[in-house]
């Protein structure tokens, strides 16, 4: 797979690239020494913050992964775990373990690579930990499995069904804590993980706030965390910021899984998007920094916070491909952020580095364990077959519709007639080598990373009307993503009308099956996943749907599609104008 992250240019405000304040990094150790010195002033000290996102369990380094042209236009192959930690200790080098921490911005664990995914990411948890973690916020996806198995990858012990891996080294937890300042316990109010981490360093103390977006309930199935209640971001880190200002933390850093699209080169800011251009704007004054993910779109960029003062707001990609290098610098007197000497780079994680030998012993590990399984051939194609997750979420993609025929021709045996598939549910897509097999060769560990979040097909009665509203919510003007579209399976065609108001964009009489139109009155039978059933990424509509029945787990059903169709091609285009 050519893990490419494309560019949609989007609105959004303004935010100025940081110039000598953001995109110049000091080089050298002796720079860092004499950074502060060398403007006079021997009342400021220089903390060094490293941080990544949306790291998804990605411990090999494949040839494949790769930032888009328009993002990276020198196409380097980047990151895995050998080289990200490579690149963290080459960075800390320039000032010393003493004063760098390293913070991410969640997604560590869940939609991760087979070698990570295939052990409930307890693989991804031993990288991270080799590679001195200090803190995390939680992403939507550290919620992929619930509630009670995040606690357990904080925490330790063995999977609940499926043991412990190695009995004699049981899973010990993260050495690292996340943060979930806007995860609250329904029974009693409290987070579920802390709120905040107060690290000393270099003499002096850095508050950090962790949250993941309010909508994680839409991104992940909804039985799972239905024990806690998502509280607003901004309400949220400035309640927790007071409370660190009065515990004498002034030096304060957010860690928040949500940000905005960047139509720039990874060390830019050349017009950042909402969620992040908004919210950046509302995040108390007392915040010096707010580090961002979920989009897997990377940027350095200045926002001026309510009072009016610029304010770093920085994201890497995906994979660990970027790294940000921030350089913080603070007031030893008054604890407070100097913002105006504070600056930060974006750094890319070339897999020509040396690799991380600690980090090759983990991988080998763990890939002994995978066995045979993971390069086991289930199947061909004869040409590339793209559009997942890393791309465009909101147009129809040939993968996207690839897997909605599969989701129907495994629940053709309970009634299906037609399969739906959400495009940021297929991770992956046909058009590398990646496991060693031959060209055209799909193996189980690619299946794995086409479809790692263990969900199962289902069936139910739509009516015509019914399925129309299903469709319509591909576009939600409140959600982060305001399009998330869906892959239809063959024989399903409608078109869609994007001048149209919210609510109005599908043309109700171009929905028509094996050539015949759909009435609003008629009952169809609809395949899906049961995270759409269950009304993820928005999708309530599918509550309506009655006679729900269970079938296979979406792995296994998209193994058995793949072992009884070879030679696969790339669909064409069911959807007209989306």
């Amino acid at each position: 797979m050519t893990t490419t992250h494309r560019r949609v240019l989007v609105a959004g405000i303004a935010a100025t690239t940081l110039g000598v304040l953001a995109a110049g990094s000091p080089a050298t150790a002796a720079d860092w020494k004499n950074a502060v010195t060398q403007r006079g002033n021997q009342n400021l000290t220089t903390v060094q913050l490293l941080s990544f996102n949306d790291y998804h369990g990605n411990l090999e380094a494949l040839p494949s992964m790769q930032l888009a042209a328009d993002v990276d236009p020198a196409r380097t192959v980047a990151g895995g775990a050998e080289n990200l930690s490579t690149k963290l200790s080459e960075l800390r080098a320039k000032v010393g373990d003493a004063n760098s921490l390293t913070v991410t911005a969640g997604d560590l664990i869940g939609g991760s690579a087979f070698i990570s995914g295939m052990f409930h990411d307890e693989p991804s948890v031993e990288s991270l930990n080799a590679m001195g973690l200090d803190v995390s916020g939680v992403g939507n996806h550290e919620f992929d499995e619930g509630t009670a198995e995040l606690l357990r990858m904080q925490n330790g012990g063995c999977h609940p069904v499926d043991g412990c891996y190695f009995p004699d080294e049981p899973y010990l937890g993260a050495d690292f804590q996340w943060l979930a300042a806007n995860v609250v316990r329904k029974a009693n109010g409290q987070p579920l993980l802390p709120a905040t981490s107060v690290k000393t360093i270099a003499g002096q103390k850095v508050g950090f706030i962790g949250m993941t977006l309010e909508e994680t309930p839409t991104l992940v199935n909804p039985s799972g965390v239905s024990s806690v209640e998502f509280k607003d971001e901004v309400q949220t880190a400035n309640a927790q910021a007071a409370l660190l200002k009065q515990q004498g933390v002034k030096a304060i850093v957010v860690l928040l899984h949500e940000g905005g699209m960047n139509p720039g080169t990874y060390n830019s800011c050349t017009g950042i998007s909402d969620p992040i251009a908004t919210m950046a704007t509302q995040f108390s004054p007392e915040i010096d920094q707010i580090i961002t993910g979920h989009t897997h779109d990377p940027y350095v960029c200045s926002i001026p916070d309510p009072a009016g003062q610029p304010r770093l707001v920085t994201s890497t990609a995906a994979q660990g491909m970027v790294v940000t290098e921030t350089s913080l610098v603070i007031n030893k007197k008054s604890g407070e952020v100097d913002r105006s000497r504070t600056r930060a780079t974006n750094h890319l994680v070339p897999q020509s580095l040396a690799n991380d030998p600690v980090q090759t012993e983990i991988i080998a590990k763990w890939n002994t364990l995978a066995g045979p399984l993971k390069s086991q051939v289930v199947g061909t194609h004869t040409e590339p077959i793209t559009g997942d997750s890393n791309g465009n979420r909101g147009i129809e993609t040939p993968m996207a519709d690839l897997v909605a025929d599969a989701i129907l021709d495994n629940t053709e045996g309970i009634g299906a007639q037609i399969g739906l598939m959400n495009v940021g549910g297929v991770r992956a897509s046909l058009n590398a080598i990646k496991y060693g097999e031959q060209e055209g060769e799909i193996t189980y560990a690619e299946a794995f990373d086409i479809a790692p979040f263990g969900n199962v097909y289902v069936a139910l009665d739509l009516t015509g009307a019914q399925l129309k509203a299903v469709l319509e919510q591909q576009f939600v003007s409140t959600r982060s993503r305001q399009m998330l579209a869906l892959g239809v399976s063959d024989g399903f065609s409608y078109t869609w009308d994007p001048s149209q108001p919210e609510g109005s964009k599908v043309v109700a009489s171009t929905l028509m099956l094996d050539g015949n139109p759909i009435a609003p009155t008629d009952v169809v039978r609809v395949g899906t996943l049961n995270f759409l059933a269950d009304g993820g990424d928005s999708f309530t509509a599918f509550s309506a749907g009655t006679n729900r029945v269970g079938g296979s787990g979406d792995l296994e059903g998209l193994v058995k599609y793949f072992q009884t169709h070879p030679a696969l091609t790339a669909p064409p285009s069911r959807v007209a104008g989306l």
